[in-house]
């Protein structure tokens, strides 16, 4: 229905269509692209040339100097990491929930609003999702009420009015895959950020430190390494722009390897929708044991973080140092710890719905984990020598 900008072909031709339905009335939105950046009228939208949009109070292109912008990509193509620069330097505040898109069902709504709280308190930079965005079945097309109803209608707190980066799930997956992908839809809410895989840095010290005072996020698309996915046959997957696997998969990987090898950041953190290590309903990934645990034990990282398993859970591997979390509490949960879960370096295992805060300074980074009701379930605070450590 809709294509990527191309910022090499005539500015005649640059423009997007796309219908919006609102009830029984379709609205028809246009967003000219003019060079490599546009600033549009009193709504003051933004867009980079790899097609990111943000809405915000932006007066000139000096405003959003440090974004290093990059051209789009086809999504039925392998996507590249992208990497964003935030210009504001100093210590960073994230929150992270997962497996949360039911319509506020299932005490979305109630996790929701305690996210808005806390983010409120500390001040959040942006959020993270680890997918599972849209139950059962994903996004039916970049027209899909649910994208509303699960997301814009859920997180309305003005503190979560954040720019949201997001991977996909497996559930993500039995939808229109390229549809939770398209810009389009930061037309419909401007905080939408979901690619493939993509790469986050933000500067913790002044503008003059460095690479050392520097946090880096690798997020990556975990679905297509699960081998059931692709023997199912009573529940479809979108495989368009994964296929051939084999090729996916392996420039994936090695996107990853290049990426954490070349980056100097104090903090590298990873994010992806299933876990490597989890105590919860579905375990351990076998398939990321076997082909990403290893790139991240040899390449010195800090956290993995992920979703999938709908709980609360701080896992402290005894080889490499890695701290696993798992945050994919944000609705439905309550599903138990698996009988035959490896506890070994087991911090904290939490079954009910809540979602994950992080304080990210040069010296140390924060985990609290909160519930539905605002309670404080756990906090940790790992020092820069666990870096130190992991990177030995």
């Amino acid at each position: 229905m809709s294509q990527l900008w191309d910022p090499e072909t005539d500015v005649q031709s640059k423009m997007r269509h796309v219908i919006r339905k609102r009830g029984s009335k379709s609205v028809r939105l246009s967003l000219p692209i003019l060079g490599l950046l546009y600033v549009l009228g009193p709504s003051e939208w933004i867009t980079s040339g790899w097609g990111m949009l943000r809405q915000e109070s932006v007066h000139s292109v000096s405003d959003i100097r440090g974004f290093k912008l990059r051209r789009p990509v086809p999504t039925n193509e392998i996507l590249d990491n992208q990497e964003t620069t935030f210009s504001r330097s100093g210590a960073m505040n994230v929150l992270v929930v997962g497996d949360w898109g039911r319509k506020g069902r299932f005490n979305q709504s109630q996790v929701a609003g305690q996210m808005g709280e806390i983010g409120e308190k500390l001040n959040i930079d942006f959020i993270i999702s680890t997918g599972d965005n849209f139950y059962e079945n994903g996004l039916s097309s970049i027209e899909d009420l649910a994208f509303d109803e699960s997301f814009s209608q859920v997180y309305t707190a003005k503190s979560l009015q954040k720019t949201w980066h997001i991977v996909l799930g497996n559930h993500d997956y039995r939808g229109d895959t390229l549809a939770q992908l398209d810009p389009i839809l930061r037309l419909r809410d401007s905080r939408w950020h979901c690619e493939r895989s993509f790469t986050l840095v933000h500067n913790l010290g002044s503008p003059m430190s460095g690479d050392a005072s520097l946090v880096q996020f690798f997020f990556i698309d975990t679905t297509p390494f699960v081998d059931k996915y692709w023997k199912s046959s009573h529940e479809p997957y979108d495989w368009r722009g994964v296929v051939p696997r084999h090729q996916y998969l392996h420039k994936q990987t090695q996107d990853l390897i290049d990426g954490l090898e070349a980056s100097k950041a104090t903090w590298k953190i990873v994010v992806g929708h299933h876990p490597i290590r989890s105590v919860g309903n579905h375990g351990d990934t076998a398939e990321l044991v076997q082909t990403i645990y290893p790139i991240l034990k040899a390449k010195g990282v800090d956290l993995y973080i992920n979703g999938h398993d709908h709980c609360l859970e701080h896992i402290s591997s005894r080889d490499s140092g890695i701290e696993f979390i798992t945050s994919g509490a944000g609705s439905k949960a309550w599903r138990g710890m698996n009988p035959a879960a490896n506890t070994d370096g087991l911090k904290f295992f939490y079954d009910g719905q809540g979602f994950l805060a992080m304080s990210i300074s040069l010296a140390r980074i924060n985990l609290s984990f909160y519930d539905i009701v605002g309670s404080l379930l756990y906090q940790v605070d790992m020092p820069m020598k666990v870096k130190n450590y992991m990177a030995g």
